[in-house]
């Protein structure tokens, strides 16, 4: 059977899930009744609830007789990671980008991996039916895009097709036509044959699967030769580590799911169920004449958090897991399928240092956690500073906002408070494009803050850029905190009387600790305050001293917000029910201590 393998790659939110649901609808996946929903390959819960993809899927389907493996792909640079290790996987590419916003940062890193790879890539202009959209314009915009970033002749010379994936049709022209069998065709005409090389087995492990019932499966393409059920193999691993083992079971992707094989020949994808011990990365080989692939190489992380054991007064009261052993387990097992992520030890026996990509990277790892019982207090995000010629290096990153006219200058003054440079300041209809170039410090909390000052109209994205020389000191949050006095439940009749201090993030009846963070002060510097207060009873009654309590609910952040909100003397508990912002050292005394210990230390 003719095989194609597809990658499917676009900025956040250009339809790229979308789409994968239009081919297996339209190559007939589902009986005709079937209910499916929609985004179909989304099928983690934190997937669903926050609608972006997180980790990258296989689907197979069979169109005139050829077999289609499809590949989606996250768009947030945030998981550049995955995308950079199953592009492995394919022969092609469809590049999804959006009629109205054209290429986005994200679109321009993953182009680039694709392109490097000498993948042949056909252009999807997707959303034709949006308001003021502008195919044409986004049309020579790709061109340049695929100019700028050196492809050669061959690549230039790329097909476009238009659509919608939301009302399901895609043609050559931009003209409505009744479905998406012009892509369906045009990927097997323009999306090459996989190429096989003659010679012993090679594959190399892109991705993981795991199942309850086998255990870890590798995931792969077979680069040549024929991987057969039962066959010996040589397992190539980083360091020119050799191990023997044999193949279990065969599975090749069929729809959405797998079905068993004897044999897989070279060119398609397969899952290798029975090998111990594998990394990503890792060469399935011949056991006879083992040679290996080149490694996977996937761009360093670029934040660090330090994650440590809940040590609140409220410590295992939600969680199952709680110590130190519990969190370690958890975190090196992580590192095996999320190549982006690193994990180092310290000093201290009960914290780990998490290296990331960004915070919305970690953010998912902390909460993914919290959901399978784990308790944990996570730091503030640190970005890693590099030694370069003797000089102090921190990372940049390219920030793009689109904002309609009227907020520009609030934006732009914003992201240069920050020590940010505008490169770029365009018109698109009615909106601005801005495009500056900002240490990734300055990003740290910078979303939330710009969507309060843009009544939540800006678009923000950002992708790395390269190492460059520190840029000085950054000012974080402006005003303090109020944190509780004593340990107790929260009362309406302090809350309110408190009201005029701050913004709170704690309801009435909430049970707090001494040290916890409960609002936001109006002003700089910290306020320490009672909040557990009952109202004393007297006899006496007057006109107008039994106000009823008027309290504003609380301030609700998710846990990226709290990630982007802390100092450095800060940090977040997370627990499976419950988010609380609190300082590292609790008690107030101790607190002074070692502030007056820094000072002394920074003043030699």
């Amino acid at each position: 059977m003719e095989i194609r393998n597809i990658a499917i790659i676009a900025h956040v939110d250009h339809g790229k899930t979308t789409l994968v649901d239009k081919i297996l609808h339209a190559t007939h996946v589902f009986r005709e009744n079937q209910e499916t929903g929609e985004l179909i390959m989304d099928n983690n819960d934190l997937e669903k609830e926050r609608g972006i993809t997180i980790f990258s899927k296989n689907a197979a389907v069979e169109y005139k007789g050829v077999k289609i493996n499809v590949i989606d792909t996250p768009g947030h640079s945030d998981f550049g990671g995955e995308v950079e290790r199953v592009l492995k996987m394919a022969d092609g590419v469809l590049l999804l980008v959006d009629a109205f916003e054209g290429p986005m940062p994200q679109t321009r890193f993953v182009l680039q991996k694709a392109l490097q790879l000498n993948l042949k890539p056909i252009v999807v202009i997707n959303k034709v039916d949006k308001p003021n959209c502008r195919p044409d314009e986004v049309h020579d915009a790709v061109f340049e895009l695929f100019f700028n970033l050196d492809a050669t002749e061959e690549q230039l010379d790329f097909p476009t097709f238009y659509g919608s994936g939301k009302n399901g049709w895609f043609n050559i022209t931009n003209e409505a036509c009744s479905d998406i069998t012009p892509l369906l065709d045009g990927i097997l005409k323009y999306v090459p044959a996989p190429k096989v090389a003659e010679g012993p087995l090679q594959m190399q492990i892109t991705s993981l699967d795991y199942s309850s019932f086998l255990g870890r499966i590798a995931v792969g393409k077979v680069a040549r030769g024929v991987i057969r059920e039962g066959q010996p193999i040589a397992l190539m691993q980083a360091g020119g580590v050799i191990k023997r083992s044999r193949v279990k079971e065969l599975y090749t992707f069929m729809g959405m799911g797998k079905k068993k094989a004897t044999e897989v020949e070279a060119g398609d994808i397969c899952a290798v169920v029975g090998l111990e011990e594998f990394n990503i990365g890792d060469t399935i080989a011949d056991a006879e004449n083992p040679e290996a692939l080149p490694v996977i190489s996937v761009d360093e992380p670029t934040m660090s958090m330090l994650f440590g054991i809940n040590n609140s007064p409220f410590y295992g009261k939600d969680g199952k897991f709680v110590t130190s052993r519990h969190l370690r387990d958890r975190l090196m097992k992580e590192t095996e399928k999320n190549l982006a992520l690193k994990v180092e030890d310290t000093d201290s026996a009960d914290s780990l240092l998490v290296f990331g990509r960004g915070i919305l990277h970690l953010g998912i790892l902390i909460e993914t956690m919290r959901r399978e019982g784990f308790e944990l207090t996570v730091g503030q995000p640190q970005v890693l500073v590099k030694e370069i010629n003797g000089k102090k290096n921190e990372p940049y990153e390219v920030l793009v906002v689109d904002v309609p006219a009227e907020f520009s200058g609030k934006v732009i003054d914003m992201v240069t408070q920050r020590k940010g440079e505008m490169h770029v300041m365009e018109s698109k209809g009615e909106m601005q494009h801005l495009e500056f170039e900002i240490p990734s410090r300055g990003l740290i909390g910078l979303r939330s803050n710009m969507l309060t000052n843009t009544a939540g109209e800006a678009v923000m994205a950002h992708r790395f850029l390269e190492y460059k020389p520190w840029k000085g000191p950054i000012p974080g949050r402006n005003n303090g905190v109020l944190l509780s006095k004593n340990q107790e439940k929260t009362t309406a009749y302090s809350i309110d009387k408190l009201q005029d201090r701050g913004t709170f993030f704690v309801d009435p009846g909430e049970d707090v600790y001494v040290g916890q963070i409960i609002a936001e002060h109006i002003k700089p510097g910290d306020l320490i305050v009672n909040a557990t207060e009952g109202k004393k009873l007297t006899n006496m009654r007057a006109s107008g001293s039994d106000d009823a309590v008027r309290i504003v609910p609380k301030k609700q952040m998710t846990l990226e917000e709290c990630m982007e909100y802390i100092q450095q003397d800060e940090c977040i508990e997370v627990t499976p029910k419950k988010i609380r912002l609190r300082k590292v050292i609790l008690d107030e005394e101790e607190r002074k201590r070692s502030a007056r210990a820094m000072k002394t230390e920074e003043a030699r």
